[in-house]
């Protein structure tokens, strides 16, 4: 995400001396993508970064999944995988449980009431949506306040953690990357701005607020990383603690988004998914779909139309308003719709019928389409309606 951002106190010239009131150095850190050729932050640190005691194997939640075989469309209820009495003994972070996933992208869901532990993903970037409750989000940049609706993008390797606040549980939904998150690349200037016709811009994102530079010795963190087979997990202790940046500055952070913030394109008959389109992945893209009025042509059909996905597999989750096309399938808030590749799939019974003459849509949706065919996880076997495939199916 090309956007210059500064917080806290920085040099003004890079890679030159950075002291503190008592002409000790600041320890300067570069964090890139791609090499030294993409985007970066430099943060300037109290104590040197790199400084480890300790390295233990840390045992990652279960990540094996089972292919979608024999084909065909799943429901998955996800607010069927966290009883109220597991809630204060998860966290954002390890008590995330594997819905669906492929060598690109994983799915997760969450509820949880406690904090979680200093984490980094340094397997890829990490998209949580925030389905209801709300959270503190410390990061090595600063803190996010993250609320219902919200989009919280981690970029790779950021050591951060979970404080659920408020009253409620924290329900999110998690779109875990092996490579990097960004807006579409038809939204943005060759230079990287926001382009007028884009459903959101810079003026929507949240970054993180001053560093918060905390103290504290031999403080672990979990890392996700790669390792032998796949993807493994170490438990590093750092001799200090890792937020002890005193300043930033960069285009690579940690940022904060909301659907309600997103603009919705819409048309005389049905636009095409791609125009709800708010982030894209390595073989992935992910998408919205938002209070909006709907198709104003006079012979309009506003719910979609039926289509196959002939390159990829079409994952809805389902987090609120009340999704028109989806009645009668026992689909509802907190629920996922899974259509492969292969398949045809659009509107419930009576649903296309219906919806002649509608002029607004109250729906709430995040959609991720994947472009390799999705297995499921041990979360998404656990939940599923087994009589969604034969819905639409007329019987008498």
């Amino acid at each position: 995400m090309a956007h210059y951002r500064r917080a806290g106190d920085v040099p003004p010239k890079r890679h030159t001396q950075h002291r503190d009131g008592a002409e000790r150095l600041y320890f300067e850190e570069l964090m890139g993508e791609e090499g030294f050729s993409s985007d970066s932050s430099l943060l300037y640190h109290r104590e040197i970064p790199s400084a480890i005691v300790d390295s233990r194997p840390w045992e990652i939640p279960e990540a094996v999944t089972t292919p979608n075989h024999p084909l065909k469309p799943r429901h998955l209820k996800l607010h069927e995988l966290f009883p109220k009495e597991t809630w204060d003994e998860t966290d954002a972070v390890t008590g995330r449980r594997l819905v669906l996933g492929n060598a690109d992208v994983r799915l997760s869901y969450v509820v949880t009431s406690g904090d979680s532990p200093l984490y980094r993903n340094a397997t890829g970037d990490e998209i949580v949506y925030v389905e209801s409750g709300a959270a503190t989000v410390e990061t090595v940049f600063g803190a996010l306040e993250a609320k219902e609706g919200d989009y919280v993008v981690v970029p790779t390797s950021t050591t951060h953690r979970w404080l659920p606040t408020g009253g409620e549980p924290l329900r999110a939904y998690v779109v875990e990357a092996t490579g990097h998150i960004a807006p579409p690349k038809r939204y943005l200037s060759r230079f990287g701005q926001f382009l007028e016709n884009a459903p959101y811009c810079e003026r929507d994102l949240r970054g993180p607020g001053n560093p918060l530079q905390m103290e504290g010795s031999d403080v672990d963190v979990l890392v996700k990383h790669r390792g032998p087979g796949g993807v493994t997990g170490t438990r590093l202790t750092y001799a200090r603690h890792p937020f002890d940046v005193v300043g930033w500055d960069g285009c690579l952070y940690p940022y904060a988004f909301s659907v309600h913030d997103f603009e919705p394109i819409t048309g005389r008959v049905h636009q095409p998914p791609p125009v709800h389109q708010v982030f894209e992945g390595h073989n992935f893209v992910v998408c919205n779909f938002v209070p909006r009025k709907v198709d104003y042509h006079p012979l309009s059909i506003p719910v979609p139309y039926y289509h196959s996905n002939v390159d990829s597999d079409e994952v809805m989750f389902y987090c609120g308003g009340d999704y028109e096309a989806r009645k009668g399938s026992g689909i509802g808030q907190g629920s996922v719709s899974v259509h492969p590749g292969g398949l045809a799939h659009g509107p419930q019974p009576g649903a296309y019928e219906r919806s002649i003459g509608a002029e607004f849509f109250d729906e709430l949706a995040v959609m991720v389409d994947t472009f390799r065919p999705l297995e499921l996880g041990e979360g998404g076997l656990a939940c599923e309606d087994p009589g969604y495939a034969w819905t639409w199916a007329r019987r008498s």
